[in-house]
């Protein structure tokens, strides 16, 4: 079979894509088996057709009419590139038609076709326009493209993955995107042709297995994962759909809406580097950290995300924006608190815990506005740390050993897992007349070395805030050393 000579040829050579598997949508939830369809188009006369990646990620089951056939083929996804939002696959078959690369320079103003399958109707369609500009930004909610071209061709949902030709049949461009403001555009021959190039080798591009977009709502940014692909590294770190793709590397995404900063760090990384994550998924109402290519996904303990419907309402709105690392005396403990937990204590720690009389058991640290006022009630929010060597007890033996409701209204006892100390904690409500929260953590390492007492009191979301930053920076040395 020879490449397409022609505009009629080009019919032969273009396919619609109908993929099948299970979506989460941020506003509709999990819909299972749901169809999605977009447009293709032959490359290769064994099958190779490319389109777009989020027109075949996560997908089950492809299904690819060809031509004018009534029955679909099969197709497999050979490689993709989630920022470049490219896929190419092979459709079952040989000897098909195919589109050749057009090899010369595209201006504005050139006349233009876009082919391929709007709104999923298997009518093939036509729509003629020019190339309005050469190099228009790239940046989208979905993809992250150096540069594409901007045309007039009047495009719908379904042309996504279709060819931009020219009148004589060849490849200007593949269709991605396009506006409320009527206008479209496609990512062209300079930027696709390298990427396919790899793709068809069966080499995935800046991607890590999901099909995503960059939201952003003013107070909450992320990836939102509506599937992921079986096998790929976001599939083996433990990502699901409708999970939220919080940080990567530590760099929090997409708080611009696009997904510049997410393919910025895949495009400084190969494909096999350890990457660290952090997720939350809504279902459970949990915050998740793992890496790719490493340490699968964990729940981690979040007070900011579990409680901030619990304080009161803060009218200040006062946010902590600069937090120092404060240490105990003998320099074991560590932790970064607020700059305005600027009264510290590093003494040793004292408790009965052990013997059942008060005395030194191991090392101490508090932090807080006035730890005087934090001592003698609730109003004032801040960190009491203790770690002893010397508590044979367990965790839940030595937190049944806490009681404040005679201050408090116990809420109950949760799992506690920082991603480096795991235990238990017992939630009080309601502290004093403040209403305050309160927070009772006891926690030890893998090796159980040691015992960590964490209390902390939170008046507003700030508070909350700060704890998450103690839960995730505070660590002890080898105390038993």
């Amino acid at each position: 079979m020879t490449a397409a000579k022609s505009l009629e040829e080009v019919r032969g050579a273009v396919v619609r894509i109908v993929g099948t598997g299970t979506f989460a949508d941020p506003l509709s939830g999990v819909q299972a088996n749901v169809p999605g369809s977009g447009s293709g188009f032959v490359i290769d006369s064994s099958g190779l057709a490319i389109t777009n990646n989020h027109v075949v990620t996560g997908a089950a089951l492809l299904d690819v009419y060809v031509a004018n056939e009534e029955r679909p083929r099969n197709a497999r996804v050979v490689a993709v590139s989630e920022c470049s939002d490219l896929a190419v696959i092979d459709i079952d078959g040989a000897d098909l038609p195919y589109l050749e690369w057009y090899d010369a320079e595209i201006t504005a103003g050139m006349s233009i076709f876009a082919a391929g399958f709007p709104l999923g109707d298997s009518e093939y369609t036509v729509l003629d326009g020019i190339v309005s500009k050469e190099d228009a930004g790239g940046e989208t909610s979905w993809s992250s493209v150096d540069s594409v071209i901007e045309h007039s061709a009047d495009t719908l949902p379904g042309n996504s993955g279709g060819p931009i030709i020219t009148s004589e049949g060849k490849i200007v461009a593949v269709n991605f995107a396009g506006n409320d403001l009527g206008q479209s555009f496609a990512i062209g021959i300079d930027v696709a042709r390298p990427v396919v190039d790899q793709l068809r080798n069966g080499i995935d591009v800046n991607t890590i297995g999901i099909n995503g977009e960059a939201l952003y709502d003013g107070d909450v940014s992320g990836i939102w994962v509506y599937s992921v692909q079986s096998g790929s590294p976001a599939d083996v770190a433990g990502m699901q759909a409708g999970d939220l793709l919080i940080s990567m590397e530590s760099i929090v995404l997409a708080t611009d809406g696009t997904m510049s900063d997410y393919c910025d760090i895949l495009r400084s990384h190969q494909a096999t580097d350890t990457l660290a994550i952090e997720i939350y998924r809504a279902d459970s109402d949990e915050i998740l950290e793992g890496q790719l290519n490493g340490r699968a996904l964990e729940v981690v303990t979040s007070f900011e995300t579990q409680f901030n419907d619990v304080v009161g309402d803060d009218a200040t709105g006062f946010e902590y924006t600069e937090y120092q690392t404060i240490t105990d005396d003998s320099g074991l403990i560590s932790v970064s608190v607020p700059v305005e937990w600027s009264d510290v204590n590093g003494a040793a720690w004292n408790s009965d815990l052990v013997s059942g009389v008060n005395e030194e058991i191991g090392w101490g640290l508090s932090a807080a506005p006035d730890l005087a006022a934090w001592n003698a009630g609730w109003g004032t929010p801040g960190v009491f740390i203790g770690a002893s060597p010397l508590i044979t007890a367990t965790v839940a033996e030595t937190l049944d050993l806490y009681d404040f409701t005679g201050q408090c209204s116990y809420d109950g006892r949760y799992d506690y897992d920082d991603g480096v100390y795991v235990g238990l904690y017992d939630l009080y409500v309601d502290c004093g007349p403040e209403l305050s929260l309160f927070f009772n953590v006891i926690a030890a390492p893998a090796d159980r070395e040691w015992l960590a007492s964490v209390q902390i009191v939170a008046l507003t979301d700030a508070d909350l805030t700060a704890a998450d930053e103690v839960f995730n920076t505070f660590l002890v040395a080898d105390v038993a050393g």
